[in-house]
């Protein structure tokens, strides 16, 4: 018989930050620049439980003011926890709005916390017949766990939700009853609340302390039959212990009543709940939360069904061509909130005869300005077929041209759109079109004219937020695409090839594509325009599609050859590094293994007095915790050298090979112009920036990368500290200025300014210090940071920093009016005008807001670097591509731009190079280029 009294209490704070933190790396920022990332992470949450469990009885418990009874007998109670991030702070309101409007009750007792509200109903609820599910991750719940109480805890890693009830704690804690949970957390203290615990105890210890006298107190009775140390560390610390014991315990007796009629779960508000999704900008959940309920709210419009979609084939009389805005009707929202295309009128219609062809090429060859997007087979630009193309000037409408299989009928009929592709007064709209026109060139087809790329418009516009086409479209169009699995199915070996998708579907997909791309390009022209960003797009970002897409396509050349004898070499480093770890450990071990190295480390070894450790209380081993110990133990420095020659061999030396294209035997990154806020380029597929260049074996991967032939050279041009003479630039400091006008070192010269001698007196440690404050100031490095970096202790790093803005001052006052400036505008820009937006720099949190204060003054020099490079590149290849000649631009990675050069061009393209990067823009100080040359990449640098 099922269940009918089936309670479900969720953590609120638990499962707020557990959904802030699953979107830590990639957080999801709203048009309005807002983290909403706790909200939806708590919000998913909660409606995945409703519609997988169905609860009868449901509440939603909070913490307000701390436990004050816990603090009471021990203030230090939680003292180390982090300040409350501001994206939660922001999201509790609003947390709370959707709890209301869905009418679900929000428990909360000042004073208590969650779990001590959550223990005591949930009591309550046992003796009147409930079962009671207590949904959070936090595993000191598991100590209530009875007959009739289960921890509910949500997935993480891609598991899916656990159930414990008693035996799952018996055989997670190995103890005899939940109860003794309690115990075990005075024991084995917890770190994240602050409880002490016994000193020297840990998982292992507690479990076996359980296993032979049930709980503390029997520890504590039995002390007598422990030895040595850990004999005299458990009687020194019996009330600590104890008071562990009481912290850990959760309150049964709050002061709340169980009532069980307000907990019954409800149908929402749906109209309220939208309400606040859409001010959040949460389009999906909209969907979500009426699929969670299976619901239409009184009063929503049903859906329009009384026309066709008006998808057609060409039927020969044309009617698609007929006048512009013919087929427009005002369309109506789903029940999910969304304009979706089985709702809103339009016009899509497939081309499949010679005169449906002519015709089309006659209105496209009419137009200023056309989207088209290619249909293909792959994902992968040099390796796709093309499948079909969709064009569209007017919205909701737009026409698809399916393409034979056969490559040379395909190149036959795409040829006769010539015309169109090559006209250089027709504006070409795509998003992420860099795609679309290597798919093209692919087949013989150059795309020219001016572009307007809605992915990378919207990046400058918003650079914080995704920038794919269904999140653009839902933001701000209010329309829900067909998503392509409806087409081609779900990854896997069955997901068909667009190929094999019906022409109607296609049509609908494709030409919807072009249509919603038309539409967001006519919203972000004047978002452009609003923000001052017209010039950045079509002076810097829109021309670089064009040279991006030729460097991807031109690939490098790799030795793959010589990349199997490095990986042999590293090998054999590798065993060599492995057999003297294990000779200084004493033992053999996985050395792969964190959870096997910590207790090496820290228990066998001793290296440190108190080591640091994980969430999970397992030893760190992370790399910041080694680097630091490097110093003093040659274990430690072994480990970490072991690291980057397994980290080196896995992801470069044996992994390049493998990127090789077939058809070219070249390697074809990818840049990305809308990822980094910065306006920095991203390399991906693979990652061609990241290989390591300060190490000796990093350095020799850069060896695999050669000429094309006997009749080319590699040419690396590098801008010199371009950073450095940004920030002298914008800050007007005369004797930095002075000292690149004067082409002085400029290290050099700042070691003699801060140490106060002459420049020929500098000593090596000297100039090495004052590089490390160049280089570090515009990231705000700290006097632990520097003397982290140096030799310095840290009041001398604080002295040689205190002296340097003292050198300085313009420079500190320039920092100071970066900050004020995003203070009162929240954003800083570059000197082109590419803005770059904080909003935390007003934030009470003060770890939250230093961050967003370094960026203030990092990003517009960075952005800035990025800005001048990008500007560099566009005119090289205009010239390039003016002479026409043989010799390509290849690769471009941070401040290093690199050639493959026909030699009876070096002369020429050495200088041309050099010209146009040192004069790309004009600053108070010259901008110096380095150009180096050779038979591989190592050599040219």
């Amino acid at each position: 018989m099922a269940e009918t009294k089936r309670l479900f209490l969720l953590d609120a704070y638990a499962l707020i930050f557990r959904g802030y933190y699953a979107f830590i790396k990639n957080p999801r920022i709203n048009s309005k620049g807002m983290d909403t990332s706790a909200v939806l992470g708590f919000t998913n949450s909660l409606l995945d439980v409703i519609k997988r469990e169905r609860p009868d009885y449901l509440a939603v418990c909070f913490d307000k003011g701390g436990s004050v009874d816990r603090l009471e007998v021990f203030p230090e109670y939680k003292a180390n926890r982090d300040e409350t991030p501001e994206a939660i702070k922001i999201a509790v309101p609003y947390i709370e709005k959707i709890l209301e409007a869905m009418n679900i009750p929000a428990i909360v007792k000042e004073g208590y916390e969650a779990d001590d509200i959550i223990g005591t109903l949930a009591k309550k609820a046992e003796k009147e017949g409930f079962t009671t599910y207590m949904v959070t991750p936090d595993k000191d719940y598991a100590q209530l766990v009875s007959e009739h109480i289960f921890m509910y805890r949500p997935p993480r890693m891609g598991n899916t939700y656990e159930v414990w009830g008693i035996p799952e704690v018996q055989a997670k804690f190995e103890v005899e009853r939940p109860e003794q949970v309690i115990d075990y957390l005075g024991m084995m203290g917890d770190s994240v609340d602050n409880i002490p615990g016994l000193p020297g105890v840990g998982d292992k210890t507690a479990k076996k302390f359980l296993a032979a006298y049930g709980s503390i107190e029997g520890l504590f009775e039995n002390s007598h039959e422990l030895k040595g140390k850990m004999k005299e560390k458990v009687e020194a610390n019996k009330e600590l212990g104890l008071l562990s014991k009481q912290l850990a315990t959760i309150m049964l007796d709050v002061p709340v009543a169980f009532e069980p009629d307000t907990l019954i779960m409800e149908e929402p508000d749906f109209a309220a709940v939208e309400a606040v999704f859409g001010e959040l900008e949460f389009r999906r959940l909209i969907d979500n939360l009426r699929k969670t309920f299976g619901k239409t709210p009184e009063g929503q419009a049903p859906k329009v069904a009384s026309s066709p979609k008006s998808t057609t084939a060409d039927t020969g009389q044309f009617d698609l061509f007929a006048t512009p805005g013919g087929g427009s009707t005002t369309a109506s929202e789903t029940d999910s909130g969304f304009k979706t295309h089985e709702n809103n009128h339009h016009h899509y219609q497939a081309i499949t005869h010679e005169t449906g062809v002519a015709l089309l090429i006659e209105k496209l060859m009419q137009q200023k300005s056309v989207c088209f997007d290619t249909e293909t087979t792959s994902l992968n630009p040099l390796q796709a077929e093309l499948v079909g193309i969709a064009f569209a000037w007017e919205t909701q409408k737009g026409y698809y041209l399916p393409f034979p299989e056969d490559k040379q009928a395909a190149i036959t009929l795409l040829n006769r759109f010539a015309l169109f592709f090559s006209n250089e007064k027709i504006e070409k709209i795509g998003q992420n079109l860099k795609y679309d026109i290597k798919v093209l060139a692919n087949y013989g087809m150059p795309v020219k004219g001016p572009l307007f790329d809605t992915m990378i418009a919207h990046y400058l516009i918003n650079p914080d937020m995704r920038h794919n086409m269904d999140v653009l479209a839902e933001t701000y169009l209010n329309y829900k695409p067909i998503p392509i699995s409806d087409l081609i199915g779900k990854k896997g070996k069955h997901q068909l090839s667009m190929r094999q998708v019906d022409l109607a579907k296609q049509t609908e997909y494709a030409v919807e594509d072009a249509d919603i791309t038309l539409q967001l390009k006519e919203h972000f022209e004047k978002e452009l325009e609003e923000g001052k960003l017209t010039e950045l797009y079509q002076s810097l970002e829109e021309p670089l599609v064009s040279v991006l897409s030729a460097m991807e396509m031109a690939g490098i050349n790799v030795d793959v050859a010589y990349l199997k004898e490095l990986s042999n070499e590293l090998s054999k480093d590798i065993d060599r590094l492995e057999a003297g770890i294990y000779e200084q450990a004493g033992e053999t071990f996985n050395l792969a293994s964190p959870k096997q190295l910590g207790p090496i480390l820290f228990d066998k070894l001793k290296l440190v007095d108190k080591p640091k450790k994980t969430k999970t209380g397992q030893y760190s081993t992370a790399e910041d915790v080694l680097s630091y110990l490097a110093k003093d133990h040659q274990i430690v420095a072994d480990i970490l050298e072991w690291r980057s020659y397994k980290k080196l061999q896995s992801t470069y030396v044996d992994a390049l090979p493998n990127e090789v294209n077939p058809n070219t035997q070249r390697i074809h990154t990818i840049y990305s112009q809308a990822v980094a806020a910065t306006g920095r380029l991203s390399s991906n597929n693979p990652n061609l920036q990241n290989i390591p260049i300060r190490t000796k074996r990093g350095r020799e991967v850069r060896k695999a990368f050669i000429p094309k032939d006997s009749e080319h050279i590699l040419l690396a041009a590098d801008y010199s500290q371009i950073e450095l003479r940004i920030i002298a630039a914008l800050s007007g400091e005369e004797a930095m200025m002075d000292a690149f006008k004067n082409g002085a070192d400029i290290h050099a010269s700042t070691a003699a300014k801060v140490f106060n001698v002459a420049l020929d007196e500098v000593t090596r440690e000297q100039r090495s210090n004052a590089k490390t404050v160049n280089f570090g100031i515009i990231y705000g490095v700290s006097a632990f940071g520097l003397s982290n970096q140096t030799d310095l202790s840290r009041s001398e790093a604080k002295e040689l920093i205190d002296t340097y803005y003292e050198t300085y001052p313009k420079l500190k006052s320039y920092m100071a009016d970066q900050v004020a400036f995003a203070r009162e505008n929240g954003y800083v820009q570059t000197v082109m005008g590419r803005k770059r937006y904080l909003k935390d720099i007003n934030s009470r949190n003060a770890v939250v807001r230093g961050a967003a204060e370094r960026n203030a003054v990092n990003a517009p020099i960075q952005g800035s670097a990025a800005d001048i490079i990008k500007l560099a590149m566009i005119n090289i290849h205009k010239k390039m591509e003016a002479k026409k000649y043989t010799s390509k631009m290849l690769l471009q990675v941070h401040d290093e731009l690199v050639f493959d050069i026909y030699k009876p061009e070096l002369d020429e393209l050495s200088a041309l190079i050099k010209s146009e990067m040192e004069n790309a823009y004009t600053l108070a100080v010259p901008l110096d280029v380095e150009v180096g040359l050779g038979a591989n990449w190592l050599e040219a640098h």
